[in-house]
């Protein structure tokens, strides 16, 4: 073999290894980045949950309105896991989140004529009567069994 063909052998086989150097450099980086991801995303999940349980120990307690309360564990139930939040036994968020989510909010609530405004607080009171039971038995189920399972599992 001439002296060229070495060289150039041995430039060839440094070019492999410089790049095979670089691939796993890039690998680990992306192994990093996707071990924060999932450390990111447990942590949002952990947040989420603590969020709801204060949420649902809020309206057991009556510290929060009911609708008010059902309408932020709906949302919150649609991001932490949306299946719970189709779960049958939670039906009722979804109920009363459905029934008032044509009621204008912050701004637009004060913007309305006093009339309008007590005709909302009619049916949220109505709402309220007739759905408060289940929603105080579901915000239970969710601190004693659903939310508390998921604790285990993660």
């Amino acid at each position: 073999m001439s002296t060229l063909a070495l060289v150039l052998l041995t430039l060839a086989l440094l070019v492999v290894v410089a790049l095979a150097g670089y691939a796993l450099y890039l690998w680990r980086r992306v192994w990093r980045l996707q071990r924060e991801q999932q450390q990111q995303l447990a942590r949002r999940h952990q947040a989420l949950a603590e969020d709801l349980r204060i949420l649902a120990g809020s309206l057991l307690d009556e510290q929060l309105p009911l609708i008010e309360g059902a309408i932020r564990i709906k949302v919150l139930l649609d991001h932490y896991d949306p299946a719970l939040g189709q779960d049958p036994r939670c039906h009722v968020f979804q109920t009363l989140y459905q029934a008032t989510e044509q009621v204008p909010t912050h701004e637009a609530w004060k913007a309305l004529e006093r009339s309008e405004r007590r005709r909302h607080e009619a049916n949220f009171s109505a709402l309220e009567l007739k759905h408060k039971a289940e929603a105080r038995r579901c915000a239970r189920w969710l601190l004693d069994e659903a939310l508390a399972r998921t604790d285990h599992a993660a």
